[in-house]
């Protein structure tokens, strides 16, 4: 008996291709289907326009939902910090596989790490969360740097770098790992200087509520860890994001005791994109035992931001009209 194809709606870049092809082996294997890809482009593939200016959140999302809800693919692969954070309730997140390296990578001219840079450096980022880190960071190094907003695929952003239009630019390290150029980063951030964006490295397969059959087997590809900890750093940016329109990072990370992973630690951060004033805050609490107790990261999560709004994130960029 042959069981039709999987259908995997995919972006078409190559990053989102390779990210969709390890989905769709992993897929394979678990359903003993064969598993195809499906190419759909989305606006925010077409748009020339900053990102930023698009409205960042969704631009990536919309056209692969869609397609998931007409039927012309059942079920697709996100990069999780794409994600808008409200869950649309006839779209299942089945699995959020194990998290790659979340943290940024620095791609510089001449092998440079960022304290390296000299004064005045040129660093292309389209991100208003790694401008206002990277500007913070420079400061308490008593120097400055020039953000220069850049777009494009990844041969393109470090093109900026190797042509000598810039002295670095900063990219998702989890990216690079998954097209095998990880070698090309000089330095990877460490949080303690710039936290990620939320669910950064987390990929989130998607599939329509109705299909449960589907979202079982899908959810074999689940790891509750990187569940709970994505949880948590979205959770705290749908808080923030209702009362504040600084951009924001976030990362959890796990404390393993003796036996087994027993604490979960969330930090945040919101600033100005000049990084002249900064917001950053930590917590932790425990981690929950089940994949579907999210309540434990999400009430963290929550918490955590009122604690940045009560300390003023709420004023950084104007106030959001609510």
């Amino acid at each position: 008996m042959t069981h039709h194809a999987l259908r995997l709606g995919t972006r078409r870049s190559r990053l989102a291709m390779a990210q969709s092809g390890l989905v769709a082996e992993a897929v394979r294997q678990v359903t003993g289907r064969p598993v195809e890809l499906v190419e759909i482009t989305t606006y925010g593939d077409v748009s020339r326009e900053h990102l930023a200016q698009i409205g960042g959140t969704g631009v990536f999302v919309s056209a692969l939902r869609d397609a998931l809800l007409g039927g012309e693919i059942d079920f697709a692969v996100h990069s999780l910090k794409d994600l808008p954070t409200a869950q649309p309730e006839d779209l299942t997140l089945a699995a959020i596989p194990v998290r790659e390296d979340p943290r940024d990578a620095l791609i510089a001219r001449d092998g440079l790490t960022f304290e390296q840079l000299p004064d005045g450096a040129r660093v292309g980022t389209g991100s208003p969360r790694r401008m206002a880190q990277l500007n913070a960071w420079a400061r308490t190094l008593g120097r400055r740097i020039e953000t220069v907003p850049i777009r494009g695929n990844i041969d393109t952003r470090i093109g900026y770098v190797e042509k000598g239009e810039l002295d670095a630019v900063v990219l998702a390290a989890a990216g690079l790992n998954r097209l095998g150029r990880t070698g090309e980063a000089t330095e990877l951030l460490s949080p303690d200087a710039v936290l990620p964006a939320p669910g950064q490295g987390a990929l989130a397969v998607e599939c329509a509520a109705t299909h449960e059959h589907l979202a079982a087997r899908l959810a074999e590809l689940d790891d509750p860890f990187t569940r709970a900890a994505v949880t948590a750093e979205r959770s705290l940016l749908a808080a923030l994001e209702a009362g504040c329109s600084a951009p924001v990072g976030a990362l959890a990370d796990f404390q393993a005791g003796e036996r087994a992973v027993t604490e979960m630690r969330l930090r945040g951060v919101v600033g100005t994109t000049d990084g002249s004033t900064l917001v950053q805050l930590s917590t932790t609490g425990h981690v929950p035992t089940s994949r579907d107790d999210v309540s434990v990261p999400a009430t963290m999560g929550r918490e955590l931001a009122a604690e940045m709004l009560a300390k003023g994130a709420a004023g950084l960029m104007g106030e959001r009209a609510l």
